[in-house]
């Protein structure tokens, strides 16, 4: 049960253990996310089986590099989010308030992988937060790994322990923004904290989800070098040298529409850090960059998937270097 009542309250107040967050949710009122309301000391959703996005894919949006390179995804969102990012390129359907008219169509989980396994290898959880329709992904995870599926989340890693848990057999891989490595931003620029999005990290692997990360660079908010380089590290020591790091370029968005946008030097000149402090898989997305697009080998340095923009060509043998065969990590067929 990911929401308990409050024994030591007065009222009809209960604590949700959905995330990081905790909230303490008196009756009447709503969580941080938005979409989970206490009546009458029961928590409820205003999303279990509510869709605002669905679209097929390519896995490489996500962005997934190492899983299932070249096919598609059947991809579903949501409404609300735990986090109130001011760039938030979702933000029509994740900052809502039950105040709100939250737009989108009724859908049940067995419509949704029964579409996905009609269309796709996989399903992505994705455009606003997962952790917020927790219901349904759990009852369309389940049904979609039934038909033989593969499910992906797409998330800002601030889920609560008992969440993750939860899905531990439901869900193969995930993509986790790690926004920056500075507990300051994530206070100014999402309204939450760093440490919680760490030991998510650090859970997933060992849950032996295929896990890559992404960090979107936003110029002069979260591009210290020195704690670009720390966040590199921690993805070398506590996650594994071969966890693909993606760096994406920051085009203005939300609150920040007018922020400058990423020169692909700045990008460019971080790969080569990522490859400095041992990281084998270092990516380069949302940019014109002929650097870090494609996978590279490396014990030979051959090119095993090459890529441009989101067009894939993931060879004859998936996952395996043509000139050396060294196999590399991640999930190809």
């Amino acid at each position: 049960m990911l929401w308990t009542p409050d024994a030591e309250a007065a009222d009809a107040s209960v604590n949700c253990s959905l995330c990081a967050h905790a909230c303490h949710i008196k009756e009447g009122t709503h969580g941080r996310c938005g979409v989970r309301v206490n009546r009458r000391g029961e928590l409820i959703t205003l999303v279990g089986d509510v869709v605002t996005s669905v679209a097929l894919d390519p896995v490489e949006k996500k962005p997934l590099y190492h899983f299932l390179p070249g096919s598609k995804t059947f991809s579903v969102g949501s409404a609300g989010c735990n986090f109130h990012c001011r760039f938030c390129q979702n933000h029509q359907i994740a900052h809502v308030r039950p105040a709100s008219t939250i737009s989108g169509r009724r859908a049940t989980p067995d419509t949704l992988a029964r579409l996905a396994a009609q269309q796709a290898p996989s399903m992505a959880f994705t455009y606003n937060e997962p952790t917020v329709f927790f219901e349904q992904i759990y009852e369309t995870a389940g049904l979609a790994q039934a038909r033989g599926l593969k499910v992906i989340l797409v998330s800002n890693g601030f889920m609560g322990a008992d969440l993750l848990q939860s899905l531990n057999r439901r869900v193969n891989a995930a993509n986790i923004d790690l926004k920056a490595f500075s507990d300051d931003f994530y206070h100014k620029f999402c309204g939450g904290r760093l440490q919680p999005v760490l030991d998510n990290l650090k859970a997933i692997k060992k849950l032996g989800w295929w896990l890559e990360i992404t960090t979107l660079v936003i110029p002069g908010c979260n591009d210290n070098p020195d704690e670009l380089r720390a966040m590199a590290r921690f993805i070398r020591d506590e996650l594994g040298p071969d966890t693909p790091w993606h760096l994406s370029g920051f085009h203005g968005a939300a609150m920040m529409a007018a922020h400058p946008a990423t020169p692909a030097f700045q990008l460019e000149d971080l790969w080569h850090m990522g490859r400095e402090e041992g990281l084998n898989y270092v990516y380069i997305g949302n940019v014109q960059s002929l650097l870090g697009a494609s996978t590279v080998c490396p014990s030979c340095g051959s090119v095993v998937i090459e890529r441009r923009g989101y067009r894939t060509r993931p060879g004859k043998e998936p996952g395996v270097c043509p000139s050396c065969k060294t196999v590399l990590p991640g999930v190809w067929r």
